[in-house]
């Protein structure tokens, strides 16, 4: 196991980390494997559902990347056909992003993938474990 000459917390926000790292790049490789995106451009989808008024620099803060980064996604899957943008009627320097059909149908075949690939992550463990964990979790990421 990784360990560093600092306390025990130092070890579980390392541990974290890599946690997030792995589940992140395996989520990656099996939306590319299966549906031929990458777990970014997933990532974009779910928050231009929630709101497809935002701005791309509001995506990339929301996200933690760069707007050069969230702008070239962003641009594949307009050219994929998974998403389409039209101008605000109310506000003409603003656009609606939305998912087309095939964005949708996308959206829920990765939703299906990740719940597959999640499971097998945790789902050895009892439930009780498992809301002990999240319990965990939210504690540490309302104060973040």
């Amino acid at each position: 196991m990784f360990m560093n000459d600092n306390s025990g917390l130092s070890s579980i926000v390392d541990i974290i980390e890599r946690l997030a790292f792995r589940i992140e790049r395996q989520s990656d490789q099996i939306l590319l494997e299966q549906l031929g995106i990458g777990f970014s451009q997933y990532k974009i989808i779910h928050v231009l559902e929630a709101n497809p008024q935002f701005k791309q620099k509001q995506i990339a803060k929301i996200l933690g990347q760069t707007e050069a980064s969230i702008s070239r996604q962003i641009r594949l899957m307009r050219l994929s056909g998974l998403i389409v943008s039209v101008i605000n009627p109310e506000h003409k320097r603003e656009h609606i992003t939305n998912l087309t059909i095939k964005g949708i149908k996308l959206r829920d075949a990765a939703n299906n993938i990740l719940a597959k690939l999640h499971t097998n992550i945790i789902g050895e463990m009892n439930d009780k474990k498992q809301r002990r964990i999240e319990e965990t979790l939210m504690s540490l990421y309302v104060k973040i």
